[in-house]
């Protein structure tokens, strides 16, 4: 929305996947004609045959399975029509296409950096204790890494989403030209609500099939929940997103609601007070925090949870990495209510300051024009 309320005149090609559909009929009329948006899609649901041979072929699975024929005539097909100054891919997983780009335009190619994806993957095959799941995760981070290096001296300028990632293909040796333009929100649509602070209650809203995301909330329910039932019995901890009602944690604590996917994110953050982020491996900026900050809730996150956004811990956030930590930083939350509220206003101010897409905007078009 940013780029469009800053005049440019835009092309947008989006492939629809099972998890990510488009769906013309549901998206205002008016943003379509904006965007003159098309779609194709892409069946991205992991294949194991496709998988296993990859092993064999060395391509990297995780970025081919992205790759559709169709799409690709579609771009090309747009090109053979038309001319642009800037192409934007947004993420690596879009860059299998940049042959076809550069044979048929002029254009500028700009990587929208969202993580470097050979670290998610590294992280975890560091963090797996499973011998041959380790060795399989250490494959798919060696393959993305070799791929991530090759792709980046293909492209004229990369907009990173984190400070960090900037430097980390910084030490990679990329010497086209970087900016760090992070996630921004349209705050207009980000009203925080107030909530009473007699009963406090816990969330996690996060996908439970992206395995970062089931080895934190493990980790969470192993290692802490039942000590704070100890000490608190009555609190609740509410699990939200796509099959957060198909996962069970280990032993089944008590006091666990799994929500499933719920119709409004944002509705669902702003009934409840506090979001806990407990991930161990991933990368790349955790969209939800700013978008919990942007609604004036307190967040506990461990450091990985939090990489690449900029905050305070004990100002705007609360960070905690270890189980004594994260059990200190809810105890400290139950006995003082008034510090959710007081964080929570802190979290939104940063987000006003940081993550306003209006100022975002202005600065990727600048970006683009010193391209």
């Amino acid at each position: 929305m940013g780029l469009i309320q800053e005049g440019v005149d835009l092309k947008l090609l989006t492939i629809s996947t099972h998890k990510h559909p488009f769906n013309p009929g549901k998206i205002p009329k008016e943003w379509m004609k904006s965007t003159k948006a098309q779609g194709v899609f892409v069946d991205t649901k992991l294949n194991i045959v496709d998988a296993f041979s990859s092993l064999v072929t060395n391509d990297s699975y995780n970025i081919s399975r992205f790759f559709s024929a169709d799409f690709d005539i579609l771009i090309a097909n747009i090109l053979a029509e038309e001319e642009f100054d800037v192409i934007h891919l947004e993420s690596l997983f879009m860059t299998p296409y940049i042959h076809t780009i550069k044979r048929l335009s002029n254009a500028k190619i700009i990587l929208r950096s969202h993580n470097l994806e050979y670290m998610i993957w590294q992280r975890m095959a560091t963090a797996s204790t499973q011998k041959m799941k380790k060795m399989y995760l250490q494959h798919l981070a060696r393959q993305l890494k070799e791929y991530e290096l090759d792709k980046i001296t293909q492209v004229d300028g990369i907009a990173s989403i984190s400070p960090r990632d900037a430097i980390h293909y910084a030490d990679l040796g990329c010497n086209v030209p970087i900016v760090t333009i992070p996630f921004g929100l349209n705050l207009e649509e980000y009203i925080p609500s107030e909530r009473p602070s007699s009963s406090i209650g816990l969330f996690h809203l996060g996908a439970m099939d992206w395995m970062p995301n089931i080895e934190g909330v493990d980790w969470f329910f192993k290692k802490i929940w039942g000590n704070i039932l100890k000490s608190f019995p009555e609190i609740q901890f509410y699990l939200a997103g796509k099959s957060s009602d198909a996962y069970r944690a280990p032993k089944k604590p008590k006091n666990i609601h799994y929500l499933g996917e719920v119709p409004d994110a944002k509705e669902f953050i702003n009934n409840h007070d506090v979001m806990i982020v407990p991930l161990l491996s991933g990368g790349g900026i955790r969209i939800k925090i700013i978008e919990g900050m942007a609604l004036g809730k307190t967040i506990i996150s461990t450091s990985i949870g939090a990489e690449g956004i900029v905050y305070q811990d004990g100002v705007n956030i609360l960070i905690a990495d270890t189980p004594e930590e994260m059990l200190k930083a809810i105890t400290t939350l139950i006995e003082d209510p008034n510090l959710i509220k007081t964080i929570g206003e802190a979290a939104r101010k940063n987000v006003e300051r940081n993550y306003d897409n209006n100022v975002l905007s202005k600065k990727l078009i600048s970006f683009y024009n010193s391209i």
